[in-house]
């Protein structure tokens, strides 16, 4: 066996159906009087139904958290925290939300109690993202590493089939590329392993009937397993090109994940083959040259859409795109090349199979 390195998030995780109600419970342990409810606009009624179950240790509702974090908007939700005197976040919501709540953190230590209703991920990393001048820019801290994850399915009831599919895509991203990661390691793998096969399986039954418990649950934990993968070891390929269509385009986090990964799994799959023959076993099928087909007819059967172009990609963008990656590459197992990269978002512009 390889030598490895496994480290640890000293993160609490509360799981089950109904386990918002040990929220207060939960803000007890932390120590804290006055918590900040963070959500999006469209989540603000959860986030007032939060508050009215904190009672007198909530210090309001700020429901203002938009996609990719615009340092704009971090920076009036700082001076919000500052002005209700609050000492911690509650973020509830997806990837939008708990990333406010980590730009508040990162400015003023403020502990941060996560409650996900999609499949995100972020609650379980010290991985922050910031864009400003349509540049998204990522980094980690471990300030910004919520205290308290409380994982309850019964939240995730609400969140569109369509919304849920491609939550949960993005989830599974953060596994496919674990197992291939610079600093991969056998408990990450096998966590990794397990969480691409639960959401392979929770997902359809999730998008046939989203009121379906066992679904929503089983999503739910690959989910959060995804987001231990995410949070233990570096991202690749997959990750840099949705950082960079996310942050310079302002595309749909999930919806541009879900798209991507087919295509950004099959241009490492000759550099990667024993990894992604372990992705291709728990998506059903044998080989690392699958994968990529693989995912792709999972997108299909989920009904996620298949081209960038869909979801606002301009014709231009492959080439922007894989001109911005390529100028700054995170590790990959295949080196970043521009031209094949390029190609390779074409196809995923037009809506093709990898090729």
């Amino acid at each position: 066996m390889n030598p490895f390195v496994y480290q640890s998030l000293p993160t609490r995780v509360v799981f089950g159906w109904g386990k918002l109600s040990a929220l207060a419970e939960e803000i007890e342990r932390l120590g804290a009087r006055r918590a900040l409810i963070l959500t999006t606009p469209e989540q603000h009624g959860l986030g007032e139904r939060v508050a009215a179950l904190l009672g007198d240790r909530a210090a309001g509702v700020y429901p203002h958290a938009v996609m990719h974090v615009p340092l704009e908007v971090a920076q009036a939700a700082r001076v919000e925290a500052v002005r209700l005197d609050a000492d911690c976040c509650v973020a509830i919501g997806g990837g939008s939300t708990i990333g406010l709540g980590k730009a508040i953190a990162m400015d003023s230590g403020l502990p941060i109690v996560a409650v996900p209703t999609t499949y995100a991920g972020s609650e379980m990393t010290p991985i922050y993202g910031l864009t400003e001048n349509r540049l998204k820019k990522t980094g980690r801290d471990p300030r910004v590493l919520p205290k308290t994850v409380i994982y309850d399915p019964q939240l995730t009831l609400t969140l569109p089939a369509q919304i849920s599919a491609c939550s949960g895509m993005n989830a599974m991203a953060h596994a496919v590329e674990a197992l291939y990661a610079e600093d991969a390691n056998p408990i990450v793998g096998f966590m990794a392993e397990e969480s691409i096969r639960s959401l392979a399986q929770a997902l359809p039954g999730v998008v046939n009937d989203p009121n379906d418990p066992h679904a929503r649950s089983q999503a739910l934990y690959g989910a959060w397993l995804a987001g231990i993968c995410l949070g233990s070891v570096g991202m690749a390929l997959h990750h840099k090109l949705c950082h960079t269509l996310g942050g310079t385009f302002n595309l749909p986090h999930a919806q541009a994940h879900a798209i991507v990964l087919p295509h950004a799994a099959h241009y490492n799959r000759k550099a990667a083959a024993e990894p992604l023959q372990r992705a291709a076993r728990a998506l059903g099928g044998s080989s690392a040259s699958e994968v990529g087909a693989l995912l792709y007819a999972l997108n299909q059967k989920l009904g996620i859409p298949l081209a960038l172009a869909d979801i606002g990609l301009p014709p231009n963008g492959p080439a922007e795109a894989a001109k911005i990656a390529c100028a700054s590459p995170y590790y990959n197992p295949r080196p970043f090349e521009q031209g094949p990269i390029e190609a390779l978002l074409t196809r995923a512009l037009n809506g093709q199979a990898p090729a």
